[in-house]
């Protein structure tokens, strides 16, 4: 059986990336999101997420960018001196690597995120982290315990196969050197993250995609993509939106390539290949 997941990520970020997210599941092949649960929009997403019981609702845990769901003073070494969460993934890295931020400060906020999506009516079927901050050891400690607590038996697994994103980024040649750096440095966390996982019973699909090409997956590349889904169950990271001027004011760094990535799971390519190949869409709740 060959299963794949697409997800988009930064539900609750804008009202365009939450009607970006509801139509390319409504109208295209999308089956699954991440909920920002101090996301500027959360109410609109939570709302859209009702309407629309067959899409996978997890929660995109974040530790960078904007408020705190906890009261600031029950995390304060988690923020900045202004009351933020760290600016950037190195920002946080630095913190977390030098003991500067407190473990229970982490899980205190990433406990009362997980528990407000709850509160708002939908119960999450995995989790995974905004900029994917979970592949740090030390913060997927800290993740891993709460999912545990939570109830939560299912996680994204944010490392791309080296060979995956070469030839990808090779045979559509979209991605940037940095992007596939990035990747393959992520690799370096993957031994720790599995030993994690072990410990705390949490299970991830078999496959991840869409690292190295983080905002550039085109028709063609999704097309690419799926062709290469074999037995056992592939996730794909996607970053579906409708690009407005809301969105330019997160400061996100991706913009129009949201629309791109709309687009790619709209077409017909895509979804003509997944018929072919006989392969089932699924959400995170079938993950075994």
């Amino acid at each position: 059986m060959r299963d794949l997941i697409l997800n988009g990520d930064d539900f609750g970020l804008t009202s365009g990336v939450n009607q970006g997210i509801i139509q390319a599941h409504r109208e295209g092949i999308l089956t699954s999101a991440t909920l920002m649960a101090n996301g500027p929009e959360f109410e609109d997403a939570v709302a859209l997420a009702r309407q629309n019981a067959s899409l996978g609702v997890g929660v995109h845990l974040v530790l960078i960018g904007g408020r705190p769901v906890t009261p600031p003073e029950q995390v304060a070494s988690l923020l900045d001196g202004e009351g933020n969460l760290p600016r950037s993934l190195p920002a946080l890295v630095a913190r977390v690597t030098a003991g500067l931020i407190r473990a229970e400060h982490m899980e205190k906020e990433l406990r009362a995120q997980i528990e407000r999506v709850r509160a708002a009516g939908i119960e999450p079927t995995h989790l995974d982290t905004h900029k994917h901050t979970h592949a740090h050891p030390r913060v997927m400690e800290s993740v891993a315990r709460v999912a545990r607590d939570c109830g939560i038996a299912r996680i994204r697994r944010p490392f791309e196969n080296l060979r995956d994103s070469w030839n990808f980024a090779r045979g559509q040649r979209v991605a940037s050197a940095t992007q596939l750096a990035s990747a393959a440095a992520a690799r370096l966390a993957s031994g720790p993250f599995d030993a994690i996982c072990r410990r705390y019973g949490l299970r991830t699909p078999g496959r991840f995609l869409g690292l190295a090409l983080t905002g550039r997956i085109s028709a063609a590349v999704l097309r690419a993509m799926i062709d290469t889904v074999s037995e056992g169950s592939t996730e794909i990271m996607l970053h579906p939106a409708i690009c407005d001027p809301e969105l330019a004011q997160t400061g996100s760094r991706l913009q129009m390539q949201r629309q791109t990535e709309l687009a790619a799971l709209l077409a017909a390519e895509p979804r003509h290949t997944l018929a072919q190949r006989d392969i089932r869409l699924i959400t995170y709740r079938e993950v075994r």
